[in-house]
């Protein structure tokens, strides 16, 4: 066995020609099936070779892990670097020997000296990146609706809206024009290069599992788009009995009008028995708009995590919902540079709304006493500070510095990123 200061196995990027070997620790990680020929085109088209980082028992890689270089949304029309990290997996016969924390700790520093003050992340399991800094920051809900539950009350008027159905391939400029729309306002949600949309629309027939091909509709005025849906459908029937599923894999709107027009159509269409409609946000307009909304059943779950890795950047890089002064004692066992004291304070306003605010450091005593986690969980407005606090994760040491820091950190609308990564 090899030791080095990372960790008991040597820790560096891999070469474009060990590829192989790190989706092979990825495959047995996850259980998976081997790559298919489009399955390894799309995702090298995202690929970042210089981002990889594999730990090596001799030549062959027993865990790895990668980062995706992201614009994120934060609160305040505001757009950070972040780095999407993703690929973390550990060779089965390799666990409990240190592997993962030698990666995520070698992950971070390397996010740190690119200066990117945020790394983010879905969670494979809840209990694996608390250790490391990422807190719970974004939920999603997951709708599932019968035939016939999905009527609208009191939507808005479509105002000249129209509906399409578009070829996804084909309509990809008008959905980046909505889906940037909708960027510039909610928090969580990353921009999209040519690569990440062709992701978007990735299709193989292989994994449709018995659904029809992805189906686009499109919600346009004269002059723009407005909204669209990607989705697909299942075709089943028993005898003469419809039992189809008509499943959304993205749904975007740039005003409610739209939002409407687009769940109208979808949660109606003939032969359907069953819709759903995962990964939407907690705040999405259809919990208000439907007659009924208890026919959505919504089921929660956690959304994307983030880690701060520059506090002073991260904490003055978002906008703040009033104003706020509090002295924040912040742990961080990874990343010391973030420990210490800091005296986060709003100072004016911003434009497209909220406060601006500095971050420095502090020699007055602590309002508040926290962990990193707990911060970055806090950081999208998703998560409620007092919520931790309450729970025992936080030290209130002034009393009334909860609520005050609680209230400046929410945001509307809700953060939800809507898509893996």
């Amino acid at each position: 066995m090899t030791q080095s200061a990372s960790g008991p196995y040597p820790v560096r990027p891999i070469d474009e020609n060990e590829i192989d070997g790190f989706i092979s620790v990825d495959e047995h990680a996850f259980n998976t099936s081997p790559w298919s020929a489009d399955d390894r085109r799309v995702a090298l088209d995202r690929f970042e070779f210089d981002r990889t980082l594999a730990a090596f028992d001799d030549t062959t890689p027993v865990g790895v892990t990668m980062c995706y270089s992201f614009q994120l949304s934060v609160p305040g029309l505001q757009m950070l670097p972040a780095a999407g990290v993703t690929f973390v997996a550990v060779m089965p016969t390799y666990r409990r020997q240190g592997v993962l924390s030698s990666l995520m700790r070698r992950q971070l520093a390397d996010v740190r000296d690119r200066g990117e003050p945020l790394a983010i992340l879905w969670a494979s399991e809840a209990v694996i990146y608390g250790r490391y800094g990422y807190g719970r920051a974004s939920w999603h809900l997951d709708f599932t609706l019968r035939r016939g539950e999905g009527g609208l009350a009191g939507a808005p008027a479509g105002d000249g809206l129209r509906l399409r159905i578009a070829e996804p391939e084909a309509a990809l400029p008008e959905l980046a024009k909505v889906y940037d729309a909708v960027l510039a306002s909610r928090p969580g949600m990353f921009g999209r290069n040519d690569a990440w949309w062709r992701s978007a629309i990735f299709d193989p027939a292989e994994q449709r599992h018995g659904a029809s091909p992805l189906r686009c509709l499109l919600a346009e005025d004269a002059s723009a788009p407005r909204g669209y849906a990607l989705y697909a459908g299942v075709d089943t029937w028993t005898g003469f009995l419809p039992e189809n599923v008509l499943t959304v894999r993205e749904l975007m709107a740039a005003d409610p009008a739209a939002s409407a027009a687009l769940c109208t159509d979808l949660l109606s269409r003939d032969l359907t028995t069953e819709f759903r409609l995962p990964h939407r946000p907690v705040d999405d307009p259809l919990l208000y708009q439907l007659a009924d909304p208890r026919r959505t059943r919504p089921k929660l779950n956690d959304n994307l995590w983030v880690r701060i890795v520059d506090l002073p950047r991260a904490l003055a890089g978002r906008r703040y919902s009033c104003p706020v002064d509090v002295v924040l004692e912040v742990r961080d066992e990874i990343l010391p540079a973030n420990a210490g004291r800091w005296r986060l304070s709003t100072t004016t306003a911003a434009p497209g709304g909220g406060l601006a605010a500095s971050c420095v450091p502090a020699s007055s005593p602590a309002d508040l006493a926290l962990d990193v986690t707990e911060l970055g969980a806090a950081y999208l407005g998703g998560t409620r500070l007092g919520a931790l606090t309450g729970s025992g994760l936080v030290a209130e040491l002034r009393p009334g510095a909860t609520r005050q820091l609680s209230a400046a950190l929410t945001w509307d609308p809700a953060p939800w990123c809507p898509m893996v990564f």
